[in-house]
């Protein structure tokens, strides 16, 4: 790999990171450019941790999985380079994000995972919306496994707990105030039991 290949690697991930309000995967990065044949998987991983070690991209773990984010030096840096990308590798990743824009943001908006606590568990699980939390929820359990199949049932079943409580609390408040409540701060419930009881034994259930 030559270091005018690497530069471009780096631009297009940048330039992709650039063009989305919210966070990429690294599955997500990877599936584009390695399916489009611009270079390898280990040309790409080189790319990747470049660009963290030079703070142009933000890293966060969540379980199995990274998700990155344009940072300031990045966005300069980008504005500095991108004539270094041909209009033809623009057009493949706007088509691609165009394409994909709506798979992509929902599995970065919906997320999960789990920590030991008390020698108990607790599973975290979260959407949010343009970098903003609008739902955030703590269940404690007693085992691990519990805890990893609400992580992993949390994808398939956020939404339908999310209109419930929006259709819980609505109840309670007026609309404008609702409103201010959902996208102002974070929904932090940290005993859902009582609340949404017909919806909790579904995350449990293995049938």
């Amino acid at each position: 790999m030559t270091s005018e290949g690497l530069v471009l690697y780096k631009l297009m991930i940048l330039y992709m990171l650039d063009r989305v309000d919210f966070p990429l995967t690294g599955s997500q990065i990877s599936q584009f450019i390695l399916d489009k044949g611009y270079t390898t998987y280990f040309n790409l991983q080189i790319a990747l941790n470049e660009l963290i070690e030079n703070d142009f991209i933000k890293p966060t773990t969540e379980r199995n999985h990274s998700l990155y984010e344009i940072t300031d030096q990045g966005k300069e840096a980008l504005e500095l380079f991108e004539f270094k990308i041909s209009d033809a590798i623009k057009m493949d990743i706007l088509n691609y994000l165009k394409e994909q824009k709506i798979e992509l943001r929902n599995e970065s908006a919906i997320s999960s995972d789990y920590y030991p606590s008390n020698n108990e568990y607790i599973a975290q699980c979260s959407i949010k919306e343009r970098n903003q939390t609008l739902l955030e929820i703590k269940l404690t359990v007693p085992t691990q496994e519990q805890a990893i199949h609400i992580c992993d049932s949390w994808k398939e079943k956020s939404e339908e707990i999310y209109q419930y409580l929006i259709t819980q609390i609505w109840q309670v408040y007026p609309l404008p105030y609702f409103y201010g409540i959902i996208h102002q701060t974070s929904i932090l419930l940290h005993n859902l039991f009582n609340i949404i009881q017909y919806l909790i034994p579904p995350l449990f259930c293995k049938c």
